[in-house]
């Protein structure tokens, strides 16, 4: 059923989208409903005083039938107008609530779960027209319920049984469009998982990042195949609604012109036997004819909204969604890292149904130093980074802050102590300057980079050696770091491709952007770069982060063995921990990975080293 509470929200968004055109909406939804009828009964008062000259002035009715036309012919313009506009704003005021409540899903858990993104999907899709779709039914109802009643109330004066028996063929209408409502907004669920992957094929065959690949690799094909046969799933389910709609609506056509040719046959035969008059007949005719056109639209209508109401649960349950990391009651602020930052038997799993990625971890980063995480992939480091970000919360244990729970802090005041550069980092659409000021957007400050930024965003750029590329960059720290958009809609000017390594630095220095960062953390800042480049960025790293608290992740283990400590992972838990010639002392699991990994280059330096 259509939820009262619901509809109400959805007016409400509409309302804030544009006030001043929902009211003249308003104003003119009863007025279209009754002009059709009121055209109808002058019509009857013309031909009535055309077929008898004696019964009254015909040039007033006349004209007053003439303005009404002109009435007809205006307001579905007007009205079409303000719907169009009405439906924008509501879309722009719907579309930002969602995203802002998106915002407020400050960790990972909730994206990463399919049901959800099936969910926000339809939420995106009910957010576009959804309020404005509700709005325009609830109006449109109005519209037909004045028109039906003009029009009801006619049959009734010339037939109470034609009234009746015309009536009475809009129930099985109602009963059956409510039905087919519902069966769509099903649909729609169903065949979302089977969309969501056709636009992720779609986008491959697209994506400028992923051409390379799928070219050489010549999967154009196959993914072309498997996106089509996602659309084809998706067209049959839609096909089978549409064919069940057909069936339905025919058969109620049917029984509508049964109707209403059994109503004209009565009229005619009843005008000849002097029952009726010309007028009458003609009435009569548009009568049927606006009663069983204003009963489909009410219905349509109602349908519309039923189905509209049935998607915006899924908006409204995205609205509405609560924080995935819960907020503390009393929130305590958080203090420039003094002491240093505690994990206390810290377990962690995706899921209950998923295996355990950290198992009772107990390790201790000094505020002040940095402390490098090793070991195999899956051994847990990409996980335990997450943990101190605050992306998820401990199954179990605590990770302390000075002493303070994590879940104790407001998660923004405390991201905004960290820094980060992962090893997935992110390359924007963007030009030089905005893909570093990224670094240090203040939320409450402008959309734009200000002109006392630039001295910023090129010192940073310096501490990750890019700034002279940057600056021998066709329009310097302004070129569009993209070729997928132009810098501002010029054509002639569509932007430039970093390699991945210049790209690095651009993310690095968007790390090393904010000074006021008490945690850096380093997940592979270097991967990918050649052995130059890497001592390069490592050199400067070290620059930038003596004296800070730092934690650092890499596979290649000579990076790290300047850090205070280092810890060695394996199956989530922390095996072994030490400085770098201590652990290679010890012969354990750091001193194996560091072994195997140093013999590749210098077998015989290696043994001397460590044997």
């Amino acid at each position: 059923m259509i939820s009262i509470a619901r509809t109400a929200r959805a007016v409400a968004v509409v309302w804030r989208g544009g006030r001043t055109n929902l009211a003249v909406y308003v104003l003119l939804a009863p007025i279209a409903g009754a002009l059709p009828v009121l055209a109808a009964w002058l019509t009857k008062l013309v031909l009535d005083r055309v077929a008898d000259p004696a019964g009254g002035a015909i040039l007033q009715v006349a004209t007053a039938l003439a303005i009404v036309s002109v009435g007809l012919a205006l307001v579905p313009h007007l009205t079409n107008y303000l719907r169009a506009d009405l439906g924008r704003s509501a879309a722009v005021v719907a579309l930002d609530r969602l995203y802002a409540a998106t915002d407020r899903l400050t960790g990972l858990r909730r994206l990463e779960e399919p049901a959800f993104q099936n969910t926000l999907r339809l939420a995106e899709q009910a957010g576009r027209d959804g309020p404005s779709r509700c709005v325009d039914g609830l109006l449109g109802m109005v519209q037909a319920t004045v028109l039906l009643t003009g029009f009801l109330g006619t049959l009734v004066v010339v037939s109470p049984v034609m009234a009746a028996l015309v009536a009475a063929g809009g129930v099985p209408a109602l009963v059956a469009e409510l039905r087919l409502s519902r069966r769509r907004a099903d649909m729609l669920w169903e065949i979302g998982p089977g969309e969501r992957r056709e636009m992720f094929y779609a986008s491959l065959l697209t994506s400028l990042a992923a051409a390379k690949e799928i070219r050489l690799l010549r999967l154009g094909g196959l993914f072309r195949r498997r996106m089509l046969v996602e659309l084809g799933t998706a067209n049959a389910a839609r096909r089978s609604h549409e064919r069940r709609e057909v069936r339905v609506q025919a058969l109620l056509a049917m029984l509508g012109a049964a109707l209403s040719g059994g109503g004209l046959v009565w009229a005619v035969t009843t005008a000849r036997s002097g029952g009726l008059t010309v007028g009458d007949v003609a009435v009569f005719v548009a009568a049927v004819a606006g009663v069983q056109t204003s009963l489909a639209t009410l219905i349509d209508n109602l349908a519309g909204i039923h189905q509209s109401m049935l998607l915006l649960t899924h908006y409204e349950q995205v609205v509405t969604c609560p924080p995935d990391l819960p907020e503390p009651a009393r929130p305590r602020p958080v203090p420039p890292l003094r002491r240093g930052i505690e994990l206390r038997d810290v377990w962690f799993r995706y899921g209950p149904e998923h295996p355990w990625v950290l198992r009772g971890v107990d390790l201790f980063i000094p505020a002040g130093q940095a402390v490098a995480l090793v070991g195999h992939n899956g051994a847990g480091k990409s996980t335990l980074v997450k943990l101190l970000c605050r992306f998820y919360d401990p199954t179990r244990g605590a990770i302390l802050w000075d002493g303070v729970d994590l879940r104790e802090l407001p998660v923004h005041d405390l991201r905004a102590r960290i820094g980060a550069v992962f090893q997935d980092y992110m390359t924007y659409d963007l030009t030089a300057e905005e893909n570093i000021w990224l670094g240090d957007v203040d939320p409450n400050g402008p959309d734009h980079v200000r002109a006392e930024d630039a001295a910023r965003i090129a010192d940073a750029a310096r501490r990750a050696g890019i700034h002279e590329t940057i600056e021998g960059l066709p329009r310097g720290y302004r070129t569009m770091l993209s070729r997928v958009f132009e810098l501002d809609g010029d054509p002639a000017d569509a932007g430039v491709l970093l390699s991945g390594g210049q790209w690095q630095r651009v993310a690095i220095a968007r790390s090393v952007l904010p000074e006021a960062r008490d945690l850096l953390i380093l997940d592979e800042p270097s991967a990918g770069l050649d052995a130059e480049a890497e001592r390069d960025i490592q050199l400067r790293l070290r620059d930038h982060r003596a004296g800070r608290t730092s934690v650092l992740i890499s596979h290649r283990l000579g990076t790290l063995r300047d850090a205070d400590l280092i810890v060695a992972l394996s199956g989530g838990r922390v095996v072994e921990a030490g400085r770098h010639d201590d652990l290679l002392a010890a012969d354990g699991t750091y001193a194996a990975l560091f072994r195997t990994q140093a013999a590749g280059y210098a077998p015989a330096e290696v043994e001397a080293t460590t044997g």
